[in-house]
């Protein structure tokens, strides 16, 4: 891969660009500093955020020429968990292991270990490709850390309403 022509230094929770070029990311991957990533059109990016940040599916890095670049959740290997969903979150999050949670199935990374334990307590399990995007913590944004959502669009300001503010406290 040749030398990015995008460097981005900042990310935000939307973007205003629906022509950007995306980034697809598996999970673990969207949990980062400092990398060089390839868009989808051919070009890389250069991220290199002040802290280790965990991107989500949506989010926006925000290049230094103003040049934004969509965030997408990459499809991978998962199981797809379903049964008794209320008792089955349960273990699952006693195991403080990452779940997608919809209404008519939770998701998790594959593993077998999961799969042996769900499957005793009485869960259909089944594999599946597909782009992951779990639950946050119930403290924050994402993992154990977050990303402000706080950002400049330029001279002229930003007006309009940020509905998903997160407390990082």
């Amino acid at each position: 891969m040749s030398a990015p022509a995008l460097t981005a230094r900042r990310v935000a929770d939307h973007g205003h660009d629906a022509g950007a070029p995306t980034v697809s990311l598996d999970h673990e991957a969207r949990f980062l500093r400092r990398k060089v990533l390839p868009l989808d059109d051919g070009r890389s990016v250069l991220v290199d955020l002040s802290q280790t940040t965990s991107l989500n599916h949506g989010d926006v890095l925000i290049c230094e020429d103003g040049t934004e670049v969509r965030v997408a959740a990459a499809a991978e290997p998962l199981l797809a968990v379903t049964g008794d969903l209320v008792r089955l979150a349960w273990h699952i999050g006693n195991r403080h292991t990452p779940c997608q949670v919809e209404a008519e199935r939770l998701l998790i990374r594959r593993d077998h270990v999961m799969r042996d334990m769900l499957g005793r307590l009485g869960a259909t399990v089944e594999e599946v490709t597909a782009p992951f995007r779990p639950e946050g913590g119930a403290y924050g944004h994402g993992r154990t850390h977050g990303h402000d959502h706080s950002h400049a669009h330029g001279p002229e300001g930003h007006n309009h309403a940020h509905p998903h503010s997160h407390s990082h406290d």
